[in-house]
């Protein structure tokens, strides 16, 4: 078998909601050469009254059409799978994310990076981090869903803020200045990093420079999960840019 000629070194099946604008750029900009991201779009029909009692609804419809998106994606014959949609990856806990990974590996026999478990791996390299504040675009509801996992993976959420966009799309709408206004809310002494959730909200270049003048880890969701997808290849390669996480670990 001869080597795919653009993705030398890894073809990565991409799942990310239809609606989503973020994840795609976002994945693309911190790839590195010989690596391929191929994009395979998850039937979400774009809801603008999104509120908190439908939330958890719609994230679960695109957690069930998501399995399409797989069978989908496998025709290219990738390597690897990385999730780029995070709030199916924190219901129910850590067991949920665990059943999460099974029911994917069950369809398309490969391995595959999802938000949260990125998260932990990433809060987890930085090291001595057991406190955090969380960021998302999502609804209360989905926030609790989201602290639970963490909880589940031996950290606490101290502080959270959801931002509760009424609509798939107008996530990718909200302004850096809403972001910082949001981290201001939710950083405190008592806080040993920042978690942003929701791949739909753009964070990357920001949260890098959050780091810088906080001092502290600020994970933004596509950072984690990409990079947990490159080193679990074993491709080691230091991105520029985009926060300590893909420049140190």
């Amino acid at each position: 078998m001869g080597k795919d000629i653009l993705g030398w070194r890894k073809l990565f099946g991409v799942m990310g909601p239809s609606t989503n604008t973020v994840v795609q750029p976002d994945f693309d900009m911190m790839r590195p050469a010989g690596v391929t991201n191929h994009y395979s779009r998850i039937f979400t029909p774009n809801a603008d009254a999104v509120s908190n009692e439908t939330f958890r609804k719609g994230a679960e419809l695109i957690g069930a059409n998501t399995m399409d998106a797989v069978k989908s994606v496998m025709t290219c014959n990738p390597d690897y799978l990385v999730m780029g949609m995070s709030a199916v990856t924190f219901f129910d806990g850590a067991k949920g994310a665990d059943r999460f990974i099974g029911q994917v590996k069950e369809v398309s026999g490969l391995d595959i990076s999802v938000g949260s478990h990125s998260c932990t791996a990433a809060l987890n390299s930085y090291g001595g981090v057991k406190r955090l504040a969380i960021l998302s675009p999502y609804w209360p509801a989905m926030n609790i869903e989201v602290a639970r996992y963490f909880g589940d993976m031996g950290f606490s959420v101290v502080r959270d803020i959801a931002l509760q966009c009424r609509s798939w799309t107008g996530i990718a709408q909200v302004t850096p200045a809403q972001c910082v206004a949001a981290i201001k809310q939710i950083d405190g002494d008592d806080v040993d990093a920042i978690v942003q959730v929701g791949t739909n909200l753009s964070m990357v270049k920001l949260a890098a420079m959050a780091e810088m003048w906080l001092g502290k880890p600020v994970i933004a969701i596509n950072t984690a999960t990409y990079w947990h997808a490159l080193r679990a290849n074993g491709i080691m390669d230091k991105v520029e840019g985009c926060g300590r996480l893909l420049e140190e670990f």
